[in-house]
């Protein structure tokens, strides 16, 4: 692909000046520790607060790692995929619509390489958060309620790559097909209603790309049906290559259409 590793270096020079390798990775850190945190000094926290009456206890259920851990993704399900989706769901739409993307046309450079730049970029982007936002949950969840088991999570963060790498080729596929305010509402709906989908009526399939974080938390437990996971990647890492393509293609047929 034609002028890959100079799109890279902008990209990666972009990314760096306007510090999302540093807020977004924040971001996912300090949402991995809030739940080891707070469900452990839940009681402490009550009565700093005040207003608790004398004599007032809550149980508070017994949670085994893997349980803090499987919260920790929650959080990342939803504060987590929004900020960062959020973060890069313009970056084509947005270039084609103030003009900059004409100064990119005029070069010899492929579509593929100029789509497959951003993707990279941001799959960096969202490859360091989650292993922040991990390293954090991990880290106190070790300190406060057990250890893991390296192999099972491991297996489990790799797992959540590969679901972060398909929402990250959906919302750049929508960005490089569509104007910004349709492209951000076709990607949080796609990702975020089929989330909804699979929460509600998901005991009817088996095999979903967006059943990846669950499984993900079951290969800790030890309870995945390995048939079900394997089928479930394998589904996920083919509709990323596909939206992928899309994304190529549908930036070079909507050339045309950017702002001189």
């Amino acid at each position: 692909m034609r002028g890959l590793n100079v799109l890279l270096q902008k990209e990666f020079r972009e990314a760096w000046r306007s510090w999302k390798f540093l807020w977004i990775p924040l971001v996912f850190a300090l949402l991995g520790m809030s739940d080891p945190l707070t469900n452990y000094y839940m009681m402490d926290i009550l009565n700093a607060v005040g207003n608790v009456p004398e004599g007032f206890e809550m149980l508070m259920p017994e949670l085994m790692p893997v349980d803090v851990l499987q919260a920790s993704i929650g959080q990342f399900q939803t504060i987590g995929l929004l900020v960062l989706m959020a973060s890069f769901v313009g970056a084509i739409s947005k270039e084609r619509a103030n003009g900059m993307a004409t100064l990119l046309y005029v070069r010899p450079i492929s579509f593929g390489a100029y789509f497959m730049s951003k993707f990279i970029v941001m799959s960096t982007v969202g490859f360091v958060s989650i292993l922040a936002g991990f390293a954090a949950s991990v880290y106190y969840t070790v300190v406060l309620y057990g250890t893991f088991e390296i192999g099972p999570l491991v297996a489990s963060f790799f797992t959540y790559i590969s679901w972060l790498l398909f929402v990250i080729a959906v919302t750049l596929m929508m960005s490089a097909t569509f104007k910004t305010v349709v492209a951000t509402t076709c990607a949080f709906a796609v990702i975020f209603i089929g989330l909804i989908l699979d929460s509600l009526v998901g005991a009817f399939w088996t095999i979903s790309p967006w059943k990846l974080p669950v499984y993900g938390v079951q290969l800790i437990r030890g309870t995945m049906e390995m048939s079900d996971y394997w089928w479930s990647l394998m589904l996920t890492l083919l509709l990323t290559v596909i939206c992928i393509g899309i994304g190529a293609f549908t930036m070079k047929k909507n050339a045309p259409m950017t702002k001189i």
